[in-house]
């Protein structure tokens, strides 16, 4: 790989190639992101905020391993003053690190801030990235509520600058494929689709372990989780989401358990919890939180039956879409095995897939999806896994952000801040509508203009 030029000529290329070749608001961040060298051979300059899992594996270290000659981490930030150190370490970097975001913005001038805070903090460093005039790359959720939102709108239209929302899996193989399916008009037109996704005892139960299960720092899994399916449901269907009703409880985790502590490693319950997770045993995480636990407080083997968890373990959403696609959604956390099913219902036949992850008793090397024509054939479609982190899905969207910004899009994979807006903006819906018993209209949420567009074909 070589470095990236920072010639004029060539940065003025990158910006309109990226622009002409897919209209992606994506692409155009980030080959924008170029223009701010001035100086030859100058690499992208990105910091992070927020040293979790996510920030120091997917965006730290394995950025820094695959992508080095073409970006530079010029600082890292985190509240936490342990794990800024052993992410630094674990990373492989030697920048400068903060626990005051606003100083490392003065002092770095990153040309990218990737955020990975907790999800309620996206608003603050998105905006501040933004009037800094830096472009933004933001894991979802994008942020947890409707105001947050349309702070986060404003901003980005007022700075001129970009949010990256990073949705890996509009970039899975299987996925992909269904997008190509529903656009090639082999079932005919869109008219309703039956979604379910299933979390199972340890993938599932961990959300309710750590800060994901307070509706004040996630919003809920109907944002948090679900912003993932809700966003593949708008790339597949072409749509935006026109209203939503809701039902959601809390019957299995929480204040439902049979007994608790605050963690797993002083629970005298430990014995006979079926739950008992022994976080020492994964020597990251103990690096990463146990050893850092004296700076914040923050357990992360929490105990999965406390009494304060406040979010729901069962979900059932039923979405209206602008083009009249009707959808039938539902979350359930505590399933004995992990994975989804989908139909798409149209008007020349059906789309069918049992997508399942591997198991202890089960090992997946591919995905099937079925064909199935009225009044005629039934064909069964295989597509090998892509290979790594959410079924190939994060080393292709890493290509698309640090190796070769100006590469086409044909399948509208990128993400910016509508896509990042109308996924959580269907889980804050579904929250709004189990608090209040009643359908909620997603054009009262914010100022975003809703598009009917296609019914999900060309």
């Amino acid at each position: 790989m070589k470095e990236l030029s920072t010639d004029r000529s060539r940065r003025d290329f990158i910006v309109k190639s990226a622009v002409l070749a897919t209209g992606s608001i994506f692409l155009t961040a980030i080959a924008e992101a170029l223009q701010f060298h001035d100086q030859p051979n100058q690499k992208m300059k990105i910091s992070i905020v927020g040293l979790g899992v996510r920030g120091v594996n997917m965006f730290g270290k394995d950025v820094q391993r695959v992508y080095q000659e073409q970006i530079e981490f010029v600082g890292l930030c985190d509240h936490n003053e342990g794990r800024l150190r052993f992410g630094q370490q674990h990373i492989g970097v030697n920048c400068a690190l903060y626990t005051d975001f606003d100083k490392m913005l003065i002092e770095q001038k990153p040309d990218v801030v990737i955020v990975t805070t907790v999800d309620n903090t996206h608003h603050t460093f998105i905006k501040k990235a933004l009037e800094f005039g830096a472009n933004v790359i933001t894991e979802k959720p994008m942020t947890t509520d409707e105001v947050k939102c349309q702070a986060i709108l404003d901003a980005e239209r007022k700075s001129g600058k970009k949010v990256i929302v990073t949705f890996n899996y509009r970039y899975s193989p299987h996925r992909q494929r269904m997008y190509e399916i529903i656009r090639s008009g082999e079932i005919g037109e869109i008219t309703s689709v039956d979604f379910h996704w299933y979390l199972d005892t340890s993938h599932g139960a961990d959300y309710f372990r750590r800060w994901h299960a307070y509706k004040d720092k996630g919003g809920t899994l109907l944002v948090h989780k679900s912003t993932h399916h809700f966003d593949l449901l708008n790339w597949w269907l072409d749509s935006d989401p026109e209203e939503v009703f809701a039902y959601g409880a809390l019957e299995f985790y929480g204040k439902n358990g049979p007994f608790r502590h605050t963690n797993c490693r002083p629970c005298p319950h430990k014995s006979k919890c079926e739950f008992y997770w022994d976080i020492t045993k994964n020597t990251h995480l103990v690096d990463l939180y146990v050893k850092n636990e004296q700076y914040d407080g923050y357990l992360r083997d929490g105990c999965v039956f406390r009494e304060d968890i406040d979010i729901y373990d069962k979900m059932a959403v039923q979405i209206r879409y602008m083009n009249g696609v009707q959808v039938s959604y539902s979350l359930t956390s505590y399933s004995p095995y992990e994975g989804y099913r989908i139909a798409f219902n149209g008007t020349k036949g059906r789309l069918d897939a049992w997508i399942k992850e591997s198991q202890p008793w089960e090992e997946v090397a591919q995905d099937e999806l079925r064909l199935t024509k009225n009044f005629g054939t039934s064909e069964v479609i295989i597509i090998p896994h892509g290979g790594g982190g959410h079924g190939g899905g994060d080393a292709r969207l890493k290509d698309k952000l640090f190796k070769d910004p100006s590469l086409a899009d044909p399948y509208r994979q990128s993400a910016g801040t509508r896509d990042g807006a109308m996924s959580i903006l269907v889980g804050i819906a579904a929250r709004k509508s189990i608090e209040s018993g009643n359908p909620i209209k997603v054009a009262d949420l914010t100022d975003i203009k809703l598009e009917k567009t296609g019914r999900g074909m060309v």
